[in-house]
């Protein structure tokens, strides 16, 4: 096997979401801190690697892909052991899929603008991320986990957007009860303190201020 290099940073939700993938699959990785705030994407020799400079890329064996739901759909095929975490049946394969263009186009996309100053109001912002909360509600009220009564990346993909949504709207037990209940099961995984805490810790210490007042202002 070649040598895997994962390139981000523990701030970015997608980033973990590999990151979390790579522990599940057991596999042996390098990790290269690209810190976005710093402009480190823009590196001549990074651009190269990913002309698109995002984060994450992965790189595996000299070749590299990016975004991190092809990474993880990636990483499941090549080295998974069964197909648990990617099914090879259609039918649900398509329904993890869902959950993965699900978390990449109105999850991730609301947990950007919850923590991004944008001409959209907190309220607005609110409402918008309960609105996510209700879609996996529903995702849930026949299974365990987001796609099915087993672990899939359709989980790996959404819990560190949504554990960084938690921040501004916590998860509440009474609103949403399957949603409560799979994020304490998801923070049951070995690997979650080490991969998706810090991750969250970081991004509380560098958004305190702003994220102090958005919960003073949705209590209101």
């Amino acid at each position: 096997m070649g040598k895997i290099i994962l390139y981000g940073i523990l701030l970015s939700p997608p980033v973990r979401a590999v990151l979390l993938t790579l522990h599940e699959l057991d596999l042996e990785f390098e990790f290269v801190e690209v810190n976005p705030l710093k402009g480190e994407q823009y590196n001549e020799e990074y651009v190269k690697k990913n002309p698109q400079h995002t984060i994450p890329l992965l790189e595996d064996d000299g070749q590299c892909i990016s975004d991190s739901h092809a990474i993880i759909a990636y990483l499941c095929r090549k080295f998974g052991k069964t197909d648990s975490l990617y099914p090879k049946d259609f039918y649900k394969r398509a329904i993890v899929d869902n959950r993965l263009h699900f978390e990449s186009g109105i999850l991730f996309a609301r947990c950007l603008k919850g923590f991004r100053s944008t001409s959209e109001t907190l309220e607005n912002k609110l409402k918008n991320i309960e609105e996510a909360y209700d879609f996996m509600e529903v995702f849930l009220a026949d299974s365990t986990h987001m796609a099915g009564n087993n672990l899939t990346i359709a989980d790996l993909s959404i819990l560190p957007s949504l554990s960084s949504l938690d921040l501004i709207v916590p998860v509440n037990s009474t609103k949403w009860p399957k949603l409560n209940s799979w994020l304490d099961l998801m923070k049951k995984l070995p690997y979650y303190e080490e991969v998706n805490v810090e991750g969250l810790r970081l991004i509380a210490e560098m958004l305190k201020p702003m994220l102090e007042s958005m919960i003073a202002e949705s209590k209101k």
